[in-house]
């Protein structure tokens, strides 16, 4: 194993072995955090839930109504500082609220727009007068906020984006003209956080509110889930937008909108974990009050593979995601929001991060996918009936693999941040691939994770490996070719949740001993077994790709080598974790 770092920083987990100590797990959670998580389960339970079918009908006046009663319980101003009217929570704690809000289906959607991609770009990138102005009345739900990125013609390639802005003659105000599409919260939204070209080349961000002239919507937009959200088109025809509502500096747009699509990524991921962990439980309950052949679908061996798995991948899942919550708290922890320079240090802290946050997003939205669609399928034909609730989940879900960057996208964004960062020296990786030394096999142990670390280990170095024989061939093309990239991506997102799950397991052991963290233990090894396969996969397939299969025999033997893993029997561990989750009625650690 690599030796152990206390350094942090984007990317260190691909070589560095970090301390567990260092990592935030939920096991960490404190009296206070818990205490946030639980009132806004209580809000959701008695509040929203008895209004979901309303909800699902597109009730604006209910949404607004259940935003501001939310506000009134500080669930909104968990990221706004207290000087502007928020709670100024750690990220840890924001993450739980945004957890805690899944089980309000479309609400949580809304509710997750304003507090994050709607408020965020004011809390971050504001100067002091417009976060006076605004922030209060974000935090409290008075106002609601929506963001206005995506265009007719430009999705994910945000940059190409054809809305304008034409200083007047008497510089006080920019003229706004185009038409922002699938904008969420757009129906009810009281200000739209805008970007546009001024004078059609400074891509650049602007407040905008709902009541300045020229400001129009689009109809609603007929989806296949999230049916109780609003989304529609922002239209804005010679919109007057003060010179004071320019957020941030005039072209620099894009620092702003590429730093706030990080936190959003990293905020889907939370919501994904709320998600799945409900669709467990229904699942789960299904499972064990539907009789076939005389005895509970809960007790089918197959049925409760899938338990199993959909409970090892959503623990994974809040590994990730409080792991990168902890990061980006001390990546965020010395700014001062009522500087000047908050704008730049806000940008520099979470992009820090960009790599880990777009692996919450693929990895969250991926998993949610997976754990919904075998909710389904245990449902049977009732799973695909509007009267259980999993078949919305089912759909709802769908949209997170789109949202904040496509996927695919974001994979790219995955191996273009780690390129670009060992380019300017942040992160010495192509060093280290210098320095990869054989490692010996090591078996598992019945009482310990030693042969999982090994696995990690090693799923590192075939990730070096590959990736520096795919810079050797392409060099600064390699994004560009997109399979190896998105191959390499997935190691990457591979690597960082085994890592995590690792940690994570491991400091749940030492605190609360092995027999009562078997079930974590087990989940551990099983993910870990699973994933270091899929590495190896990945790894042979990009080296077939980079390498000549002629002059490349020793690095192929090498990675063989370092591919091969001991047998585990994943069945056993299978039937386990199903045991304890049946028992538990739902998701359990």
């Amino acid at each position: 194993m690599a030796l152990k770092s206390g350094k942090t920083g984007g990317g260190r987990f691909l070589i560095d072995s970090i301390e567990k100590e260092t990592m935030v797990t939920p096991e960490d959670f404190t009296a206070e955090q818990l205490m946030f998580a639980e009132t806004t389960k209580n809000f959701i339970e008695k509040s929203v839930v008895p209004h979901d079918q309303e909800i699902e009908q597109l009730n604006y006046e209910l949404t607004v109504k259940l935003l501001q009663e939310a506000g009134e319980l500080g669930l909104l101003g968990a990221d706004v500082p207290e000087p502007f009217g928020g709670l100024g929570l750690d990220k840890v704690s924001a993450a739980l609220i945004t957890e805690s809000l899944a089980e309000g289906s479309s609400f949580c959607l809304s509710a997750s727009v304003h507090t994050g991609i709607g408020t965020l770009p004011i809390v971050f990138f504001g100067n002091k007068r417009q976060k006076e102005k605004y922030l209060p009345d974000l935090a409290a739900g008075r106002k609601i906020a929506a963001y206005c990125l995506t265009e007719p013609s430009s999705g994910s390639d945000a940059l190409s984006a054809r809305t304008t802005a034409r200083l007047s003659d008497d510089g006080n105000y920019y003229l706004l003209n185009g038409r922002k599409q699938f904008i969420t919260n757009a129906g009810f939204a009281d200000l739209f956080i805008v970007y546009a070209r001024i004078e059609g080349k400074d891509f650049s961000a602007f407040i905008v509110e709902k009541t300045m002239d020229g400001v129009s919507l689009g109809p609603e937009e007929k989806k296949m889930g999230i049916k109780g959200s609003s989304t529609r088109a922002v239209i804005l025809d010679d919109v007057k937008v003060p010179v004071d509502n320019l957020l941030g500096e005039r072209g620099k747009g894009h620092i702003i909108a590429f730093n706030i699509l990080n936190i959003g990524r990293f905020k889907l991921g939370m919501t994904g974990l709320g998600a799945a962990k409900e669709a467990i439980k229904l699942a789960t309950r299904f499972a064990v009050e539907r009789i076939q052949f005389g005895r509970p679908v809960a007790s089918f061996p197959l049925i409760q593979k899938k338990l199993a798995e959909m409970n090892t991948k959503t623990y994974a899942l809040e590994s990730i995601v409080y792991r990168t919550a902890g990061l980006i708290d001390a990546s965020l922890k010395d700014v001062d929001h009522m500087s000047p320079e908050a704008g730049c240090q806000s940008a520099e802290g979470i992009a820090e991060y960009a790599m880990e946050c777009s692996i919450n997003k693929v990895f969250g939205s991926e998993t949610l996918s997976a754990v919904a669609d075998e909710g389904v399928q245990i449902h049977g034909g009732y799973g695909y009936t509007q009267d259980y609730k999993i078949e919305r989940i089912y759909r709802d879900s769908r949209i997170n693999r789109i949202f904040e960057g496509t996927n695919e996208i974001n994979r790219l964004v995955i191996v273009g941040t780690l390129l670009k960062k060992a380019a300017k020296g942040e992160l010495p990786l192509f060093e280290k691939i210098e320095t990869l030394a054989p490692e010996r096999t090591k078996s598992p142990a019945a009482d310990s994770l030693e042969g999982e670390a090994d696995l990690v280990s090693r799923a590192k170095k075939l990730l070096l490996i590959a990736l520096g024989e795919a810079e050797k061939k392409y060099g600064r093309d390699l994004q560009k070719e997109q399979q190896v990239a998105g191959h390499l991506s997935d190691i990457i997102i591979q690597i960082y949740t085994m890592d995590s799950v690792l940690l994570r397991t491991l400091k749940r052991r030492d605190r609360i001993g092995s027999e009562k963290a078997e079930n974590s233990l087990d989940m551990a090894r099983l993910f870990i077994q699973k994933s270091f396969e899929t590495v190896g996969s990945l790894a042979r397939e990009v080296l077939a790709e980079v390498v000549d299969l002629g002059a490349g025999q020793n690095l192929f033997a090498t990675a063989e080598k370092l591919a091969k893993a001991f047998p585990a029997n994943v069945m056993q561990m299978k039937t386990k974790i199903a045991g304890r989750v049946i028992e538990a009625g739902g998701y359990t650690v």
